[in-house]
């Protein structure tokens, strides 16, 4: 029956520094209704982001209703916090881990690699991508430790 996840909303404060902000990281501007609620297509025609202006900003952070997670390609994850900070977005801390590079959260048989960032508003936004975890790992580290484990032995 699901499919996917078509439709998403985040609070802003200012609806029009919002627009920039999501134009700016490669968000593509869908429209914008009655100067309140502006849509951003996250893959054309199969998911988008919706910005809503209004004062529930002011509503403490909590992931459960104030976050987002991009999906990116690994080598784009791997450039993206020069890629943020080239654009005056600065990545913050999560789960421990300074925002000096991406980290990898590893769960038995699967694990992911990220990196987060805060919009305008405090909104939790995240670049998050799948990675193979055949080794079964299941502790968190950098992402430059998780390649160095996953490196092939040299041969001779």
């Amino acid at each position: 029956m699901i499919k996917g996840l078509y439709e998403a909303h985040l609070p802003v404060s200012n609806l029009k520094q919002s627009i920039e902000y999501y134009k700016g990281l490669g968000l593509e501007f869908s429209h914008s209704h009655e100067d309140r609620l502006a849509f951003f297509w996250i893959e054309k025609d199969k998911s988008w982001l919706g910005l809503w202006e209004t004062d529930k900003v002011e509503l403490d952070y909590h992931p459960s209703i104030r976050h987002i997670a991009f999906q990116v390609t690994l080598e784009g994850l791997k450039n993206s916090v020069s890629w943020l900070h080239e654009r005056e977005y600065k990545p913050r801390e999560a789960f421990g881990f300074k925002p000096i590079e991406p980290f990898v959260m590893a769960h038995s048989g699967m694990a992911h690699a990220k990196i987060h960032f805060n919009d305008p508003d405090g909104n939790s936004l995240e670049f998050i991508c799948n990675l193979p975890n055949p080794k079964n790992i299941t502790k968190r580290m950098y992402l430059s430790e998780w390649e160095e484990l996953h490196k092939a032995p040299k041969t001779l």
